[in-house]
């Protein structure tokens, strides 16, 4: 039997990059099934498939859409070079905005309104405030108010390429800039 929350993570790593590694598929699939790219009609990284979905050589060939509003920054005043890990944990806040990729029906604030929303969660989880807390309170990404944010373990080339470069730079416990990518503003905490 395969955990549930890893293959909630998988489902959300397709929301985010728009693929899966094969591995990752497997996970999310019940043990006795056929493997296929999971896929909805509704935006969200649960349920349905959408007609005329990629398949993931299609998706992995794809180049990640590179926008960030600004740098990532860390909790350490150390300056020196430090070696980059293979894999990191980490917890995000997604705030979505009208015509942002993925963005529900529901969705309906502008995209400087959604920024003013990221900038109120990065204000208060650099105060302190829980991070799960302000993924519960505060994220539109599907699911996050029953992970607390959390995106579990993943590696290079899993996420697009703003938010892995995010995510990577910071150190355990630190807390990203606002960071956006075609999804929307990501506020990021590394975890592990």
């Amino acid at each position: 039997m395969r955990s549930p929350l890893r293959a909630r993570t998988c489902l959300l790593l397709v929301a985010l990059v728009g693929a899966c590694g094969p591995s990752q598929q497997a996970a999310t699939q019940p043990e006795g099934t056929a493997t296929t790219t999971p896929a909805s009609t509704s935006g969200s990284p649960v349920g349905g498939s959408a007609p005329n979905t990629p398949d993931s050589a299609q998706l992995a060939s794809r180049p990640a859409p590179q926008t960030s509003t600004s740098t990532p920054t860390s909790t350490s005043g150390s300056t020196a070079p430090r070696e980059k890990p293979k894999k990191v944990s980490a917890s995000h806040v997604l705030v979505q905005y009208m015509g942002a990729e993925r963005a529900g029906n529901a969705v309906v604030r502008t995209r400087e309104q959604a920024r003013a929303v990221a900038d109120k969660v990065l204000e208060r989880a650099r105060a302190g405030d829980d991070f799960s807390r302000l993924a519960v309170d505060y994220s539109d990404e599907p699911g996050a108010a029953q992970r607390g944010g959390s995106l579990g373990r993943f590696g290079h080339g899993q996420m697009v390429r703003a938010f892995e470069d995010a995510a990577f730079a910071l150190d355990v416990g630190g807390v990203s800039d606002i960071v956006e990518t075609s999804f929307g503003f990501h506020v990021i905490k590394r975890t592990e």
